[in-house]
């Protein structure tokens, strides 16, 4: 094997692996030398990270997505195939598994195909195209024959559903304390750079891991075509995998080989020549074996090096936040984006505390966005983001860049977030704000007290643009039409749509280049006649003050008086602070740019 400095297993325990491959990635080679020098040595695999961030809603699944009924399933859609069940699965198929077979509510079947049919890789153009097709559907039958139009690819589907087991409460960690079933369970570390901080499954890479290597061997015979299995649908030792199988399996797992340029789906790595005795692959049978794939992926498996845990470790520290006196801690902000490609990009913070931050950066631009115990700041990220979570949050405000996928919060405590995003799901919150735009309904999971809805209310120059580019459109816009997604109850009363009367617009306090100068979409009429009113309100004022017609002291008594009660109000609702906040601070502690 040509070597060009790689050491597999020194890349495997290091604490960079993302820098040591942009490293080698610099070293000049040709693929087709590599295809004829490799061996398994040289291959690292790895779970990716955002089918858990973004596929895995975060709460318990339906018992009915268990492995039983999924292998069901899988046997049952190939008996299909010409009623558009495999090798894609269409939406009024699944409709009919998912609501006559599973007995599934039809909004929950539609929740779990559309999450997944978000993940698939799709342009701008086509996501906006897809808005425009529901908007100008004037029932919902109408609705529903577009959706039947949509189909997505069976074999990845079924690992989707599988990978909702990510959160099931399991009664037996439970009893022994590594988890307990309640909504507001709090991570005994406060600090982010921990392992043992990554409370939330969907960002632990650990998690990740471990999930797919300790059910590795069910998702495989879930892959198997339904003669390799036995009449308990379990796989034999002679069982063969076919190649749409291992292709399917490239959804959760990609790698990487000795100097390569680039990351690479497993299916890929897989089927090239030199690693046929190792992945188990037959020219002859164009499948693998069973037994031999599954011991070569268990070989190869190795840390994510993209992850929350490595961008933590090993990523680049920002200076975007600055020390505030009188605090022990100090914020933390680290990234990945200098060595990850595309779709891998992370940016995590944390404990920023009592300030104004405000980015518009490359960096933020595709990443994914973890907002980690936060209080009393305003944060402003004004890119376009792939995704965001916020969790362990307070007193503060969000205003964020359109969001591609999923917008999350958990566990946060009187927060306000201002975003256009495809999907909104929210658990474990009270007293939080969502000024949201959104084609999809917000979800509304287990824990949360006290959810108020209110329309987006905001704009900055660039906002247009961004909204393009993560393919998000004004219309259709679901943000007054939660859907609740929680077992102990379906209790409307658990959010409220803000009252017109309190109502008022936000002004983002800065300046940038762009050509957005409203509110995109606009306001829904009963907002928009308070906002006349409370404006044809002050103008009553202005003019009773003007007929009044005071001396020049008055004026003066006048404006003192009125400049207090403003200063009360501004201590009292806390605008004060974001006021003082934008002040810029001392030349020592400035925001660095990035």
């Amino acid at each position: 094997m040509s070597s060009v400095g790689w050491n597999p297993k020194k890349l495997r325990e290091g604490p960079n692996v993302a820098g040591q491959l942009t490293k080698y990635a610099k070293k000049s080679f040709h693929t087709d030398v590599l295809r004829d020098n490799m061996d398994q040595s040289g291959v690292l695999l790895w779970v990716k990270a955002e089918p858990f961030i973004v596929g895995a809603l975060q709460v318990p699944p339906p018992s009915k997505f268990s492995l039983h009924y999924l292998r069901k399933i899988s046997t049952y859609v190939r008996t299909r195939a010409t009623e558009g069940a495999y090798p894609r699965l269409y939406w009024s198929t699944w409709r009919h598994i998912a609501c006559g077979k599973l007995q599934l509510a039809k909004d929950l079947a539609w929740l779990y195909f559309e999450i997944f049919d978000s993940l698939a890789v799709k342009t701008p153009e086509e996501r906006l195209e897809w808005s425009e097709l529901l908007s100008n559907c004037m029932s919902e039958d109408e609705v529903e024959k577009q959706r039947n139009q949509l189909s997505v690819d069976t074999l990845q589907f079924l690992l989707f559903l599988y990978i909702q087991q990510l959160n099931k409460v399991s009664l037996r960690t439970s009893l022994i304390g590594e988890e307990w079933p309640s909504p507001r369970n709090r991570s005994q570390s406060p600090d982010l750079a921990e392992k043992s901080s990554c409370h939330n499954k969907n960002w632990n890479d650990y998690s990740h891991q471990a999930f797919v290597y300790d059910h590795l061997s069910d998702l495989l015979e879930l892959l198997l075509d339904p003669e390799q299995l036995t009449a308990s649908f379990h796989s034999t030792h002679s069982s063969l995998v076919s190649r749409e199988a291992v292709v399917a399996l490239s959804f959760l797992i990609e790698g990487t080989v000795s100097g390569a340029r680039k990351i690479y789906p497993l299916h890929e790595l897989a089927l090239w020549q030199p690693l046929h005795a190792e992945s188990g692959f037959s020219r002859l049978s164009k499948t693998f074996s069973f037994y031999k794939l599954e011991a070569w992926l268990r070989t190869c498996l190795t840390g994510n090096p993209f992850g929350t845990s490595a961008c933590l470790k090993s990523g680049k520290k920002l200076a975007w936040a600055h020390q505030v006196e009188g605090t022990t801690k100090r914020a933390k902000i680290a990234c990945n984006t200098h060595v990850a490609p595309r779709m891998h990009r992370m940016v995590v913070m944390s404990q920023v505390y009592k300030q104004t931050l405000a980015k518009s950066s490359d960096t933020l631009v595709g990443a994914h966005v973890k907002i980690h115990r936060c209080n009393e700041s305003f944060i402003y990220l004004l890119s376009p983001l792939r995704s965001v979570t916020i969790e362990k949050c307070r007193n503060s405000t969000f205003v964020l860049g359109p969001v591609q996928t999923a917008l999350h919060l958990h566990s946060c405590d009187n927060i306000k977030v201002i975003a256009a995003c495809h999907r909104l799901s929210i658990s474990s919150t009270a007293g939080c704000v969502f000024h949201i735009l959104t084609p999809t309904r917000p979800l509304i999971l287990s824990g949360n007290q006290t959810v108020t809805l209110a329309p987006f209310h905001t704009h900055y120059p660039m906002l247009e643009d961004h909204m393009a580019r993560t393919g998000l459109a004004t219309v259709p816009n679901y943000w007054d039409n939660p859907m609740i997604v929680c077992r102990e109850s379906s209790d409307t009363s658990v959010f409220r749509l803000l009252p017109p009367c309190e109502f008022y617009v936000f002004i983002i306090p800065f300046e940038m280049e762009g050509d957005t100068t409203e509110i995109p979409g606009g306001l829904p009429y009963a907002y928009q006649k308070a906002l006349r009113q409370r404006e044809q309100k002050i103008q009553i004022w202005q003019k009773t003050v003007k007929e009044a017609r005071l001396t020049k002291d008055q004026r003066k008594q006048f404006q003192v008086l009125v400049e207090n009660k403003f200063y009360e109000w501004l201590i009292n609702t806390g605008h004060r602070q974001q006021l003082d906040s934008l002040v810029p601070p001392a030349a020592g502690s400035k925001q660095a740019a990035g």
